[in-house]
């Protein structure tokens, strides 16, 4: 598949279609084999991690069925979203959260390191913020705007699901817990997937700038279908391993493989993306907000119903902490040492040539 590029960055690109010369031709096909790279180990690696947020629920309260079933359902919204978006965007499919982050040009493989390192992460259980770790080394001056949101993110998120489990806990969730070995009833399974779909589609909007910043800006119809068929071969092998390692931090948590509980969770969580959508364009952790979310509902379902010790949530929400901090410090760092070496490289390369050529000489 010929891959097109419509950017006002670099210009529109058409690889094997117009006549350029050999210099020209040759660095725009490596731009566009390194955005198509980076995007395709984006694609897995950022819904890999963040599935435990979006889809962690989903797939915990939803075991018993085949996992072709989830992954239509998710890839159905998925697509809905991603063209949705470029119709009305005017290709944009990120829906505006990377106007302030311009194509680079020209694309350097340092760009495929932060997904890789995402990728390696997400192998070992560890959930990171990866609007923190990919975007950070195309738009480091972002990182203080991007941290502020996800802080308050974190906050908004902590207090409502203490106010909301306070009041539901001894109301629904005890009920939940002490009927467990029963099948809940039939319209709870619907809602389940409502509530899935409507955190899905808000957590797309949100975070479909991590993988699209490898992506030209204004997506042409080629990049489009390339970017259709890849997402949903990659959410295949997601659904297929029922969300991996990273799903443990969600199973760990009381009682989410309730269906009702999950139900309550995604609705919950979707809300509060909901509203930080509306309030602003600049990319945020939903990693934060999620873990946020997770814990206020755990402090106060201890205090309710003493469903476990307060120290061991205490704990548990400190290494839960402690992994997303891991994450923003690796991203830093990449975003800080990167560059520089790039930069050294680039340095070194002229005088590599010269020695050279001295020898050659000789």
């Amino acid at each position: 598949m010929a891959l097109h590029a419509a950017d006002p960055d670099i210009g529109r690109v058409t690889i094997g279609l117009r006549r350029l010369p050999d210099c020209s031709r040759l660095c725009l096909s490596l731009d566009l084999m390194l955005m198509a790279i980076g995007f395709a180990i984006a694609s897995y690696s950022i819904v890999a991690n963040d599935a435990l947020q979006t889809l962690g629920t989903f797939l915990s309260s939803n075991q018993q069925r085949p996992w072709w079933v989830l992954w239509l359902y998710a890839v159905g919204i998925l697509y809905a979203v991603l063209i949705y978006g470029w119709v009305v965007n005017g290709g944009d499919s990120s829906y505006g959260r990377l106007d302030g982050i311009p194509l680079p040009q020209p694309f350097s493989w340092i760009y495929l390191v932060p997904p890789v390192v995402l990728l390696l992460l997400t192998k070992r259980g560890i959930p990171v913020s990866t609007t923190f770790l990919i975007l950070t080394i195309f738009a480091p001056e972002n990182l203080g705007k991007m941290m502020t949101k996800s802080i308050l993110g974190y906050v908004v998120a902590f207090g409502s699901a203490i106010v909301l489990y306070f009041a539901l806990a001894r109301l629904m969730e005890k009920r939940f817990i002490d009927t467990a070995h029963n099948e809940a009833p039939g319209y709870w399974t619907a809602l389940q997937w409502l509530s899935t779909g409507f955190l899905w589609s808000q957590w797309l909007i949100q975070d479909l700038a991590n993988i699209f910043v490898y992506a030209p800006r204004q997506l042409s119809v080629e990049w489009l279908a390339f970017a259709l068929l890849v997402m949903a071969l990659l959410h295949a092998y997601t659904f297929a391993t029922r969300g991996g390692e990273i799903q443990k931090v969600v199973t760990s948590k009381t009682n989410t493989q309730d269906i009702r509980s999950a139900t309550i969770i995604d609705f919950a969580f979707g809300a509060v993306l909901l509203v930080f959508k509306e309030w602003s364009q600049i990319p945020m952790s939903t990693t934060w907000v999620f873990l946020g979310l997770l814990a206020g509902r755990e402090i106060a379902m201890s205090v309710r119903l003493q469903s476990r010790p307060m120290r061991e949530t205490i704990g548990m929400i400190g290494r839960d902490g402690l992994k997303v901090t891991t994450g923003l410090a690796v991203s830093v760092a990449l975003a800080i040492a990167l560059p520089r070496l790039a930069a050294a490289l680039e340095r070194a390369a002229p005088v590599t040539t010269a020695h050279a050529a001295v020898g050659g000489a000789r």
